[in-house]
């Protein structure tokens, strides 16, 4: 069950409008390696864990992710708040006005739409574990990007900021949870190895 607290989890007013820094930040939307991505190929993983610590991990990261999402869209609505087609279509937003107007929708910043195939559930906790490891530093790695691109608004970068910090906490509780997962496996195969001996 989950309770949303209605404001975002870290404050987000963006003074002045850029829709092409928009253009640029909705990868984070719906891109491969966005939010949208990494919130439900975690929600989707936890159900293959084999403990309630690693599934609880995998829950709070995927929710967490999820308020994530509504702060990159926040991001991506107030960079373009009140901006006309003509300055749409000078951004090189006008394709994305044509189909979704003013609406936030989630894309890559090359254009293409999201995708289910970005989610890589394979049922294996070390598997899976070991993806959502990945999965966290190419986030990071794309809000360094966007930090760079947007460096000339602090406002923008500010929230970037603290983004880019989450992914590095979530790799690093991510980590974690690998390793007890590994030990969990390891002493099941150490018992079942030991009972085959004995018989």
């Amino acid at each position: 069950m989950y309770y949303y607290v209605k404001s975002l989890q870290y404050p987000i007013n963006i003074k002045h409008r850029n829709p092409k820094m928009a253009q640029t930040i909705i990868s984070q939307y719906g891109g491969p390696d966005g939010e949208l991505a990494a919130s439900l190929r975690y929600l989707s993983q936890r159900f293959g864990m084999p403990d309630q610590k690693s599934k609880a991990v995998l829950n709070d990261i995927g929710t967490e992710e999820l308020a994530h999402l509504e702060m990159v869209g926040t991001l991506v609505h107030q960079l373009t708040d009140g901006a006309s087609p003509e300055e749409l279509e000078k951004a090189g937003m006008g394709p994305y006005y044509t189909d979704h107007g003013w609406g936030v929708y989630p894309q890559a910043a090359a254009g293409f739409p999201f995708t289910a195939s970005a989610l890589a559930v394979k049922g294996d906790p070390i598997a899976d574990l070991t993806e959502d490891l990945a999965a966290e530093q190419k986030a990071r790695a794309t809000y360094e990007k966007l930090i760079d691109l947007c460096k000339d608004d602090a406002d923008v970068v500010d929230v970037l900021r603290y983004l880019r910090e989450r992914e590095v906490v979530h790799f690093q509780r991510f980590g974690e949870a690998l390793n007890g997962v590994q030990e969990k496996l390891y002493q099941r195969n150490k018992f079942y190895m030991n009972k085959n001996c004995n018989d």
